[in-house]
């Protein structure tokens, strides 16, 4: 890649708490990486060609929006520590997606309900629009568990032919240092 040349990331987010990680660590590289632009997927459930009305607005989803039920969960039932760390966090993170607007754009794909046909719409998209690195956040199963239940973060991880970020939960020190 030469210097002037775009990193285009895509960053999957689902609504959840790994999502949220996964968005904090996003804004990170994209405030640290002046030639990134980051393209934020979501997905809305299908059967056949048929679109199924989600239970949520999608647009509310963050980094859209900071209104999703989890986050207004954690900052309802922490400690009034905890939720100024995480209202920090959330304010931090929104003041460089807007920042740097003219990079992120949002997208709504539409795939069927399971782990393998979303994992292919995901990595087909990426593939189709030259993304050069994934950024899912994960709660991370174990082997095991990930075989039983089948993890979406896993078979992107597996199946994609770009480099793919999987993101748990922030360790302290980078939240410290945000």
């Amino acid at each position: 890649m030469t210097e002037d040349a775009t990193f285009n990331v895509l960053l999957y987010v689902d609504g959840s708490q790994y999502s949220f990680s996964a968005s904090v660590y996003a804004a990170t590289l994209l405030k640290h990486i002046s030639n990134m632009n980051i393209t934020v997927v979501q997905f809305q459930e299908s059967i056949e060609d048929e679109v199924i009305a989600s239970e949520y607005n999608v647009m509310d989803i963050w980094p859209i929006s900071p209104n999703s039920v989890w986050m207004q969960q954690i900052i309802n039932d922490a400690d009034d520590e905890t939720k100024k760390q995480y209202q920090d966090i959330l304010t931090r993170t929104n003041e460089i997606f807007s920042r740097r607007s003219h990079s992120v754009k949002h997208e709504i794909l539409v795939a069927k309900n399971n782990v393998v046909d979303t994992a292919e719409a995901l990595i087909d998209y990426a593939e189709k629009n030259s993304f050069e690195l994934i950024i899912i956040g994960t709660r991370g199963f174990s082997e095991v568990k990930g075989l039983i239940f089948g993890s979406f973060a896993h078979t992107v991880l597996n199946r994609a032919p770009m480099p793919v970020q999987l993101i748990k939960k922030l360790p302290q020190k980078f939240i410290d240092n945000y």
